[in-house]
């Protein structure tokens, strides 16, 4: 054989090795799912622990929507759940009070080394708080160092007694509690500085809250899937039935309630929660400073880490890594047996949210499974194209 004949054996016996280990790689790696079917294997994983209703919606770069649903929207009658079913926003809310606190900053209206006192004299008197140290960027950081002690229910005999009661944000905050004496003032989540939020939008603006959010973010972005529900018990049709898990066997239908802090309680939708979300971090609500300022974090209290491993807390805005690297932005929401997760990539292109309708808050375990498994649903949708998706 000559030396050219052995040349090209060699090359095409390489060539066949090459092949046999690109097809033994494929055999020993199944394809990943697509992003599709991703989503439904997440939103199936939720039901499959008990969670009565999940609906999820992705929206990708190019804006193409996938959508997923599983379970049941009643448990009575089974009814499937709608991809457009509404839910209360809860928590998230607070995303809209902080994006109106900032177009007001951007606009010269306020300061956010003002303080409480500056526009609210006197509100936090006799609650051991001092309102004249207290900075509107404590308030919507959480490290204000006031304590919740905002009504609530961890019964279903509490439920139905307190279900359609009505506060005043000054009752609210008149039920805060200071931190003790000599204490840090550290990162600790307080609903009341979201209250006293809304209140010094109020007397900036001189307009309620929820109208200057539906003034400057759902009617420019065109949300008309959110609406306010101040203190209406009942959700737009259609809905699942909220569900909220107290004990074995004490799964209780909490949808007639009225929301606690219902100068900023909204009813949403998936798709409307997406679009807001793209809509901030895209930069269509806050000027470029303003949105920097958002964005500037501190680590969560080791509590919450348990439920946000490696979470950021910005100003209204929550940063949690992702798998494949870098980190995502969101903020969560949960009251009256609704949860959502949601979530969108730093440049707003590629988001996710994931409603469920049912709370399982009988014990820690429940709550961090339930947890895990949507923060996967969101990782899984933000990582979706990616290199290292696991």
């Amino acid at each position: 054989m000559t030396s050219t004949r052995r040349r090209r054996l060699a090359v095409t016996l390489g060539v066949a090795v090459l092949l046999a280990a690109q097809v033994a790689t494929a055999v020993a790696q199944p394809a990943r799912p697509s992003p599709v079917e991703q989503l439904r294997r997440d939103t199936e994983a939720i039901h499959a622990l008990g969670i009565s209703g999940v609906q999820a919606r992705v929206i990708a770069p190019d804006g193409r929507q996938s959508v997923a649903t599983s379970g049941t929207a009643d448990l009575n009658t089974g009814r499937p759940v709608s991809p457009d079913g509404y839910f209360r926003m809860a928590s998230t809310s607070k995303t809209l009070v902080a994006t109106v606190v900032l177009q007001l900053e951007a606009e010269g209206k306020l300061s956010l080394h003002d303080t409480v006192d500056h526009w609210l004299p006197g509100a936090m008197k006799g609650t051991g708080n001092d309102g004249s140290r207290i900075t509107i960027r404590q308030l919507l950081q959480h490290t204000s160092g006031i304590h919740d002690n905002l009504p609530g229910y961890t019964t279903p005999q509490e439920y139905y007694q307190q279900r359609h009661d009505v506060y005043s944000p000054e009752q609210l905050v008149a039920l805060a509690k200071a931190p003790a004496p000599g204490s840090p003032r550290s990162w600790k989540y307080s609903n009341t500085g979201y209250v006293l939020l809304a209140m010094i939008i109020q007397r900036t603006t001189g307009q309620p809250a929820h109208q200057e959010i539906e003034d400057r973010i759902l009617r420019p972005l065109g949300l008309d899937q959110t609406r306010w529900m101040g203190t209406s018990p009942t959700l737009p049709r259609p809905h699942a039935k909220a569900y909220q898990l107290f004990g074995p066997g004490t799964a209780v239908d909490v949808t007639d309630q009225i929301a606690v802090d219902h100068e900023t309680s909204f009813a949403t939708t998936t798709r409307d929660e997406n679009r807001f979300l793209r809509a901030l971090l895209a930069g269509r609500l806050l000027p470029t400073r303003q949105l920097a300022e958002m964005k500037r974090t501190v680590p969560v209290s080791a509590e919450v880490q348990q439920f946000w491993p490696g979470g950021r807390y910005g100003l209204g805005l929550v940063e949690r890594p992702l798998s494949c690297g870098g980190t995502y932005w969101s903020h969560e929401g949960g009251d009256g047996g609704y949860i959502t997760l949601n979530g969108v990539t730093d440049d707003g292109r590629r988001s996710a949210v994931v409603s469920m309708s049912e709370a399982r808050g009988d014990t820690l375990e429940h709550v961090l499974d339930q947890e895990k498994a949507a923060s996967a649903l969101v990782d899984h949708a933000l990582c979706a194209g990616r290199p290292n998706t696991p």
